[in-house]
């Protein structure tokens, strides 16, 4: 596990790196193709159950260390889906969540829509992201410099056939994200620079919500009970992570959460 102090700084190193490793692909013409196939939609498929919950495929973090290292995506895609499911996130970090890019094809076969969860700050990343399965990118409002480059970024998954998951974690992030052009709201209950969690943040947010957004919290949520307390405060989706990943048996975990049991 690493340390929690400078967690976004350290995660930006390591993306910065990622970007020149794809602007290298670029310039050798080894870029992937963009996925040709359907993209199920993503906010389509939240309305499709309630409680819709996001099921998250986490082999690590550094909160926690390893959860499911060996976990094969396509699998636990498919247990997920079978589970009730409205979606599959996939952690594509490398370094701290040992997640891959070949996650999100393997987890495409669960015929379920995607959210490429990662930290996304330049317009090659969108792109590698429009080579995969996935329906949707997400974006962190405090790790993208400034509303225009959210706008740019948000445009440019548009352009490609993304969805846009814009991620705040308070009040001035989340005018940030409505300046950006955002529809999507994911509210974060994890302080990414102290990794602390506190499901108050969803419940003092949400009653900024406008009726033309679709609203996600995120991280913290365990049982049934908090997944029916999100939902009756308006959120159309709780995304977990953590909680299913260190269960026994994930998918009976997902079942309570999602009441498929």
């Amino acid at each position: 596990m690493i340390k929690e102090d400078r967690m976004l700084e350290k995660f930006k190193k390591a993306k910065l790196e990622e970007v020149e490793r794809l602007r290298r692909m670029k310039k050798d013409g080894a870029f992937p193709e963009h996925f040709s196939g359907k993209r199920p939609g993503f906010t389509s498929g939240l309305k499709r159950t309630r409680p819709a919950i996001i099921a998250e495929i986490k082999k690590a973090s550094p909160s926690r260390g390893e959860l499911r290292a060996e976990a094969d995506a396509g699998e636990l895609a498919g247990i997920y889906s079978r589970s009730g499911a409205a979606a599959v996130s996939v952690l594509t970090e490398e370094r701290y969540f040992r997640g891959s890019m070949h996650d999100l094809s393997r987890a495409a076969s669960a015929g379920i829509p995607l959210l490429r969860k990662d930290f996304i700050l330049d317009t090659l990343q969108v792109e590698h992201t429009a080579c995969t399965p996935a329906s949707a990118v997400l974006f962190i409002v405090r790790f993208i410099n400034d509303a225009s480059e959210l706008a740019g970024l948000i445009r440019l998954a548009g352009e490609l056939g993304l969805d846009s998951v814009v991620e705040v974690f308070n009040a001035e992030e989340l005018k940030q994200a409505r300046r950006a052009g955002a529809q999507i709201i994911q509210v974060n209950n994890r302080d990414l620079d102290t990794l602390e969690i506190d499901l108050d943040n969803s419940r003092g947010l949400i009653g900024k919500k406008a009726d033309s957004e679709t609203w996600i919290s995120a991280s913290g949520i365990i049982d049934p009970g908090q997944s029916e307390e999100m939902h009756s405060l308006g959120f159309d989706a709780c995304l977990v992570g953590t909680s299913v990943m260190l269960a026994d048996n994930p998918g009976e975990k997902l079942k309570k959460l999602t009441g498929a049991g």
